[in-house]
C-alpha cells in the first residue's frame, strides 16, 4: 500500500514524501531523484523492491509537491534528508540515488555516515573532467536540424508551454541508447517532470563547482558504508569511464548495464530490477 505525507523542515520548507511497502520494517530504502530542479520521477523503481523493504521517495524542496521559494544549498538538501529520516523515525536508511541524487547521497554520507546502512549510486556521481566528453557525445547523437532547433529554442526570450516541452525533449532524448525510443521517452518526461526549478539547478550546480566532490574523495572512501556500489548504463552520454575511475578511487564495484542510457530502468527494466533486488537483499537479508 502506498502512503503519502508532508514533513515540515526547521527552516519552513515542506517535503512531500511517498512510501510503498510495510513502513514498520527497517532499514527503509530512500530513493533520491536527480535534476537538480526536477520533481521525483523514480516511481517505477519502488515496486521492484518494496516487498523487501519499505521504499520512500520525496520531492526535493522547490520541486513537485514540496513548496519552497528560498535559496538552495547542498548542505540544506542533506539536512532535508536527515530531517525526513527523523520525522519518519528512521535512524538510518539504504540510499539509492540517481544522477544528482547520487551527489546528494554521497554528500549525506560525508555528513551523516552512521545513518547510511548502504548506498547504491546509479549513473553518478561524475567527477573529474567529464563535461567535455559528455557535451560532444550529446551533439553527436543529434541531427544538425535538432541542434539548430535546440539552439533557437534556448535563445527565445520567452517560450510557450509547447516550446518548453520541445526544448526539454531535445535536451533529454540523447540520454537514451536508441534515438527514436529516446525521443518518445523524453517527450513524456518533458510533460511529467515540470515545472523545472531552474533557479535550484543553477544554485546547486554553481556550489558544486566551488566545492567539488573531487576534493572530498579521501574522506568519502572512509565514510562510505560497507555495502556501497555504483551502477551505470553503457550508452549513457556521460562517460562511463568517469564512473569507472571513481569506482577505482573509492574501491567500489561498478555494474555496467549493457544497452542502457542515463535511465537504465527505462531500457533494461528487468536487468535493473535484478540488480536492485540483489543489492537490497544483501543489506536486509530477505
Amino acid at each position: 500500500m502506498e502512503t503519502h505525507g508532508l514533513v515540515s523542515t526547521t527552516d519552513g520548507a515542506r517535503l512531500h514524501w511517498t512510501a510503498l511497502g510495510d513502513t514498520t520494517r527497517q532499514p527503509a530504502v530512500i530513493l533520491l531523484h536527480g535534476g537538480p530542479g526536477l520533481p521525483d520521477y523514480l516511481g517505477d523503481l519502488a515496486p521492484m523492491i518494496a516487498d523487501l523493504a519499505p521504499v520512500y521517495r520525496y520531492d526535493q524542496r522547490g520541486t513537485g509537491r514540496s513548496p519552497w521559494q528560498g535559496p538552495h544549498s547542498l548542505t540544506r538538501h542533506t539536512d532535508d534528508l536527515a530531517e525526513l529520516l527523523d520525522a519518519r523515525n528512521l535512524p538510518g536508511a539504504v540510499l539509492i540515488g540517481h544522477s544528482y541524487g547520487t551527489d546528494l547521497a554521497v554528500r549525506f554520507c560525508l555528513r551523516h555516515p552512521t545513518r547510511v546502512a548502504a548506498t547504491l549510486l546509479m549513473c553518478g556521481p561524475f567527477t573529474g573532467d567529464w563535461h567535455t566528453a559528455y557535451r560532444a557525445e550529446r551533439l553527436r547523437r543529434m541531427s544538425p536540424a535538432q541542434r539548430d532547433r535546440l539552439r533557437a529554442l534556448k535563445e527565445l526570450p520567452r517560450r510557450t508551454e509547447d516550446q518548453e516541452a520541445e526544448l526539454l525533449t531535445l535536451s533529454w532524448f540523447t540520454d537514451h541508447a536508441d534515438p527514436a525510443h529516446g525521443l518518445r521517452q523524453a517527450a513524456l518526461a518533458a510533460r511529467r517532470r515540470r515545472p523545472v526549478n531552474s533557479s535550484m539547478n543553477r544554485q546547486l550546480n554553481a556550489e558544486a563547482l566551488t566545492d567539488p566532490l573531487d576534493d572530498h574523495l579521501t574522506d568519502l572512501r572512509a565514510r562510505l558504508p560497507q555495502h556501497a556500489e555504483l551502477l551505470g548504463g553503457t550508452e549513457d552520454p556521460r562517460p562511463l569511464a568517469a564512473l569507472a575511475s571513481l569506482a577505482h578511487r573509492l574501491g567500489l564495484p561498478l555494474t555496467r548495464i549493457e544497452g542502457a542510457g542515463h535511465e537504465p530502468w527505462v531500457e533494461r527494466p528487468e536487468v535493473v530490477r535484478g540488480h536492485l533486488r540483489r543489492f537490497v537483499r544483501g543489506v536486509v537479508g530477505r
